[in-house]
């Protein structure tokens, strides 16, 4: 008896110890599969990550590291005025941006979602413009808003909203400006968010909604008590998203309003891109985005924070 039970207990150790070294061979081969990634990541994200810390500690320059100067950048940073405007243009628009986007985002996936002869075609042509640069996009913006002879003045003028000698002129006035940025970025992006809602549409089963109609339930009742409810981790991911994204823009507002009027439409990432490249203060610039990181870490934390505590409940 004893001796069978030494022998199950050497079996038991022996595979236990086999079922280790296989385990931890499967994990040397998934790190060398994953190495290269690895590598590249640390070299392009790591690493400017640490230098541009270490950047918003010097007076530094596009030629060469200057001087160790500390906090002094971030106290600068505190007191700069144009700073704390850029922020709050990149904030004003978050606001405009965000609300709108969800809005007609899951506008346009309900249209799309709908099985009709044209699905095809509404899919097609609500995400195409998002495979479009940003230049193109700008551009393309540009040409519909220009006075005298764009396209939606014309408009405006064949409708009857304006008489013939009216013109608008979107980018002489700070809050036509935003208007005219706010719509040309939605057209450009909404595409995407408009797939996200719409594959999570489809993963609705059919068994809630057929339960739904038995019970008489209307179409707008099921949209509102159980398209909606169901489509809210989704909503939670795409505003994240969405804020995130909106306080990185500059491209198509560089592109479309230089800033302007004035430093009316100057984001925060034109302010920091002027600061360190064309003003040559790279230190000052990293201290500009590493407030920026910060604002955006908080503010993605507390997003989970608060899906969190919805979940739990």
């Amino acid at each position: 008896m004893s001796t069978n039970g030494v022998d199950l207990n050497k079996t038991s150790v022996t595979v236990r110890s086999q079922t280790k070294a296989r385990q931890w061979r499967l994990d040397i081969l998934a790190f060398l599969f994953l190495l290269p990634f690895l590598a590249v990541y640390v070299v392009f994200t790591i690493f400017p990550m640490i230098k541009g810390l270490q950047m918003s500690l010097y007076d530094w320059t596009l030629i060469k590291k200057m001087d160790f100067v500390g906090l002094n950048n971030y106290i600068a940073m505190v007191k700069d005025a144009n700073f704390w405007r850029a922020l709050w243009n990149s904030t004003y628009f978050v606001i405009l941006s965000t609300p709108s986007m969800l809005i007609f985002a899951l506008l346009l996936a309900v249209i799309a979602n709908q099985k009709t002869r044209l699905q095809k075609f509404f899919r097609s042509v609500f995400f195409l413009p998002s495979v479009l640069s940003v230049s193109v996009v700008s551009y393309v913006g540009l040409f519909v808003i220009q006075p005298y002879t764009g396209f939606l003045n014309n408009l405006l003028k064949l409708v009857g909203i304006l008489s013939v000698d009216q013109e608008i002129f979107w980018l002489t006035e700070s809050s036509l400006a935003w208007i005219a940025i706010t719509a040309i970025t939605l057209w450009w992006t909404v595409g995407v968010n408009m797939i996200l809602y719409l594959s999570a549409m489809q993963d609705i089963p059919d068994d809630i909604y057929e339960a739904g109609r038995l019970d008489g339930a209307s179409e707008r009742q099921m949209f509102f008590r159980i398209t909606l409810p169901l489509l809210g981790p989704i909503t939670k991911t795409i505003l994240l998203l969405q804020i995130i994204a909106s306080y990185k823009v500059f491209l198509q507002i560089y592109i479309i309003t230089r800033g302007g009027p004035g430093t009316d439409t100057r984001p925060i990432i034109q302010y920091i891109y002027e600061e360190g490249i064309k003003n040559n203060h790279m230190g000052y610039a990293a201290t500009m985005s590493y407030a920026l990181f910060a604002i955006l870490l908080v503010l993605s934390l507390i997003q989970l924070k608060m899906s969190a505590k919805k979940e739990a409940v």
